[in-house]
C-alpha cells in the first residue's frame, strides 16, 4: 500500500480508538503511545505532517507476508502494520 492508502486508514484507527499494540520488549521507551506519554491525537499530528518520503514499508520480521509500515518524519518514528481489521503499532518513539 502506498501512502495515501495508508495515511487515512491509520489515521481513522487512532481517532476510533481502533488499534493495538504489539508485544515486545523495551516497551517504556519503543511505544510512547502504549505507556501514555503520548496521546492519539500526538500521533496523528505527526502522520497528518508525514508524506509519502517520510514513508516506508518491509517484511515483518516474524510474519514476511505482512507489511510494516514505517513513517519518520520530524525525529519520530512510527511503525504499525494492519491486519484486517485491526492496525496494530510496533514502535512510536522519538
Amino acid at each position: 500500500m502506498d501512502w495515501s492508502t495508508v495515511k487515512p486508514k491509520v489515521i481513522r484507527a487512532l481517532k476510533d480508538g481502533t488499534f493495538q499494540h504489539e508485544v515486545r520488549n523495551a516497551i517504556d521507551t519503543k511505544n510512547l503511545l502504549q505507556m501514555g506519554a503520548v496521546t492519539a491525537d500526538d500521533v496523528i499530528q505527526v502522520l497528518r505532517n508525514a508524506r509519502g518520503n517520510d514513508h516506508s514499508v518491509s517484511p515483518h520480521h516474524r510474519d514476511p507476508d505482512i507489511e510494516v509500515n514505517i513513517v519518520k518524519r520530524q525525529g519520530w518514528y512510527i511503525k504499525f502494520y494492519f491486519v484486517d481489521p485491526d492496525t496494530i503499532f510496533i514502535s512510536v518513539h522519538q
